[in-house]
């Protein structure tokens, strides 16, 4: 099957063929990719930013947001068929150790993680498990969703978490509306009563979050903290949600925050530098976001299915895998990009 690999770091992505992945245990599921994700990560993976991490052995194929249909199953998996509609949970977890007994299966003690240190989807074939796959609607088309598969559930996952906290009257402000944020914009209107406030660079992107539910946007023009402060009444947000992480985002959204407010860290890049009297004397909390669980998938899904949830998406043939990457590392994506193969 043809599959696009990481050959070398610092070097370009490589179109290879490769051997089309077989069931070999009772839980696999084999994929027939509809459409992979292509994600700021990749660009780290090339970078060798994963590279000490993740311990993978070069070459492999890359890619960790996925969806397609069942391609072929074990003689003990009973969720799915072949034929089914799924989406990928980027994880392949045990469902043994204690996290996972938990339901905390994103920090499986034995997990996988195909696309960072085994074969993704790049591909035009998956193979994950049984307990990675969640059926989808049939409404939905696996290329139009295959980016919630980790965008998605990252930004869910920390717009969940922070709605938690959120009352009516409540203001949260949102960081970057790119291709996590325009899914964070869309999940926190659907399932908290906060006044949304979202600040971004780009006016365009501002535009569009505006269109998919934010009360405010504001422009990154240098004077974007006061206007977020004005908008708070000068208190600050209850929550500041920040899928952005570096190029200064940090040391402006920590300004914005209320006191006793939750600043969220889902994009990164930079170092956190506040004085350790700030956080007690205000009683900030900062909040690590990595991707969502199982359980968090199957949320979004819903949301998705009752069209609350959209995903912008740009697509292109597998083979102009380079197209995508490059569009994507000069900020010519609105929303995210998608291979299809």
């Amino acid at each position: 099957m043809k599959a696009v690999q990481v050959v070398g770091y610092h070097e370009n992505l490589r179109l290879t063929e490769v051997p089309q992945p077989e069931v070999t245990g009772p839980f696999d599921v084999i994929v027939k990719i509809g459409g992979a994700g292509v994600c700021r990560t990749d660009i780290h993976i090339l970078e060798g930013q994963w590279a000490e991490k993740s311990g993978v052995t070069l070459p492999y194929t890359i890619g960790h947001e996925n969806a397609g249909w069942v391609h072929a199953v074990g003689s003990a998996v009973t969720n799915v068929s072949e034929g089914d509609k799924v989406i990928v949970h980027p994880l392949i977890t045990c469902g043994l150790c204690r996290a996972c007994r938990f339901g905390d299966d994103v920090h499986c003690e034995n997990n996988q993680f195909p696309g960072i240190d085994t074969a993704g989807g790049y591909a035009e074939y998956l193979k994950t498990s049984a307990r990675s796959v969640v059926k989808i609607d049939d409404a939905l088309e696996p290329s139009d969703v295959a980016a919630l598969a980790d965008a998605g559930l990252t930004a869910y996952h920390a717009a969940a978490k922070a709605a938690r906290r959120l009352r009516p009257g409540d203001k949260a402000v949102v960081i970057g509306a790119g291709g996590l944020g325009h899914i964070g914009i869309q999940v926190l209107k659907a399932i908290s009563a906060a006044e949304l406030i979202v600040v971004d660079r780009n006016p365009d992107a501002v535009k569009l979050a505006v269109s998919i539910g934010a009360d405010h946007g504001v422009v990154a023009d240098g004077r974007h903290v006061e206007e977020v402060l004005e908008l708070t009444g000068g208190h600050g947000a209850e929550v500041v949600v920040d899928f952005v992480g570096e190029g200064g985002a940090t040391s402006e959204g920590v300004r914005m925050l209320r006191r006793a407010g939750d600043y969220h860290v889902v994009g990164y890049g930079e170092n956190i530098d506040v004085p350790t009297i700030d956080i007690i004397s205000t009683e900030i909390n900062f909040v690590g976001n990595l991707v969502g669980s199982y359980n968090d998938l199957c949320e979004l899904m819903v949301l998705a299915a009752q069209g609350k949830v959209r995903l912008h998406t740009s697509k292109y043939p597998l083979e102009r895998f380079q197209d995508a990457i490059d569009d994507l590392d000069a900020g010519r994506i609105r929303g995210r990009a998608i291979l299809t193969p």
